[in-house]
């Protein structure tokens, strides 16, 4: 057998593999051997068929399976002696008049190979590193719904301000009978909120619903209709009051501290507010990092200039899925997939030259943090190691669990390798102002 390569330019080749009669004709023997002891054809005993005729009814399909096994292993083979670098498989050129009646053949494989560059990390701009802090209003707003969550409903004779009013929405021609409670601190505009005012159970008010709530999601739920059907829904409805009652709120003191985070855990309003700033700063803390994730990946792509073997790869994706693909469907393709390739060899270079390749040990104390973690949500909060132990094992006997954890720790490993590397701007902003600026 040989194997040569014709090297066509950076990112293109042709390897040749040429395999003689000698390399492939005990196999193809002894088979056929096996298959006349076993052999099962009428007019012949088991084990005397004549030679002659295995080879005519099954040499064939045996010579081109061997060879094509013979073909697989010897191109694996080499690419890896060879190191070469592919981008997807080796395609088989056509070849015509191919005649396997020959005793030796040549086969020929297109490489499309994956470029050589650096990456350029840093460009003109640094990447904005956002720090999501939470406001006062914010922690007095969560201070608030807690309190209402703990606190009582006070039935009531007359409609107050922010009060909780129960009843149903109908409407005839929609179709609309709906059941539910309103706090009148969702309802939108001062015309509307008058309605209420003053009204008393038993009350009928009618309401547009165009401009009704503040949230149209709200609307949804309180006339139980599809979230397409809500938008720019202008129509009457009427609203039935059946129950009217005030939330007050519990009362900021150690029974309520108790419920929450445990007995002593906090003990003053002021480590309330302390212990809600940093469970809220921290859940901020997850956002910020994936956008700071997401900004330096399209810095890195847009700096990183590389060519592809775009020629190859186009017809790779034609030849090779499910169905065939016409030229312009796997042009298609190709551009949509164009982008993830790219970050992909970015990341597998950056992942090789800094060796942050993942180990199974540090897989094993990754799923363990994550399991106390699970853990402490319940309330254990000191497991002892052999049960750590013990479900870490089950966990990671489940190859996609073990593929879904390597994701999340490489990915963690990539957003610490460009916290150290990279241009960075740290720049402090509320959640609201984090998401009109991300999101603008």
């Amino acid at each position: 057998m040989n194997i040569s390569k014709e090297q066509l330019d950076e990112l293109n080749a042709v390897v040749t593999v040429d395999i003689a009669k000698e390399d492939y004709s005990d196999k193809v023997e002894k088979i056929l051997k096996d298959y006349r002891k076993n052999a099962n054809i009428p007019g012949f005993r088991k084990g005397h068929v004549p030679m002659g005729l295995v080879k005519k009814q099954y040499g064939k399909a045996v010579l081109v399976d061997e060879v094509n096994k013979l073909l697989q292993d010897a191109l694996n083979k080499y690419l890896t002696e060879e190191k070469l670098d592919v981008l997807g498989n080796p395609l088989p050129k056509e070849q015509e008049n191919f005649d396997w009646d020959t005793d030796s053949y040549s086969f020929e494989f297109e490489l499309g190979l994956a470029p050589k560059f650096e990456v350029t990390l840093n460009g003109k701009k640094a990447v904005t590193h956002y720090k999501i802090v939470a406001t006062e209003e914010m922690i007095d707003n969560q201070i608030k719904t807690i309190q209402k969550q703990y606190g009582k409903l006070v039935p009531k004779d007359i409609v107050e301000k922010e009060d909780l009013i129960a009843g149903s929405f109908t409407n005839e021609e929609k179709g609309i009978d709906n059941a539910t409670t309103i706090s009148l601190e969702k309802i939108k505009g001062k015309k509307n909120l008058d309605k209420f005012i003053g009204a008393k159970v038993g009350d009928v008010i009618t309401l547009k619903t165009k401009g009704l709530f503040s949230d149209n999601h709200d609307l949804i739920s309180a006339l139980k209709i599809e979230h397409d059907e809500a938008h720019d829904l202008d129509i009457e409805v009427v609203f039935t009051i059946s129950e009217i009652n005030n939330q007050e709120l519990a009362d900021l003191d150690q029974e309520l501290f108790d419920k929450l985070f445990g007995s002593g855990v906090i003990k003053t309003t002021t480590e309330l507010k302390d212990k809600i700033k940093e469970d809220a700063e921290r859940q901020f803390e997850q956002q910020s990092e994936q956008q700071l994730l997401n900004d330096i990946t399209e810095n890195i792509l847009e700096n990183t200039k590389f060519d592809l073997p775009i020629e190859f790869l186009q017809k790779w994706i034609r030849t090779t899925g499910e169905q065939p693909l016409t030229d312009d469907e796997a042009k298609d393709e190709y551009e949509k997939s164009e982008k993830g390739l790219r970050y992909q060899l970015i990341e597998g270079k950056i992942i090789k030259d800094n060796n942050l390749q993942v180990t199974f040990e540090e897989l094993k104390d990754f799923s363990k943090d994550l399991i106390k973690k699970q853990m402490a949500q319940f309330g254990q909060n000191s497991p002892e190691d052999k049960e750590l132990e013990d479900i870490a094992a089950r966990i990671l006997s489940n190859q996609d669990e073990v593929k879904r954890m390597s994701e999340q720790l490489m990915s963690k490993k990539m957003l610490n390798f460009f916290k150290e590397n990279a241009k960075l701007k740290e720049k402090e902003m509320s959640f609201d102002e984090f998401i009109k600026e991300v999101y603008k």
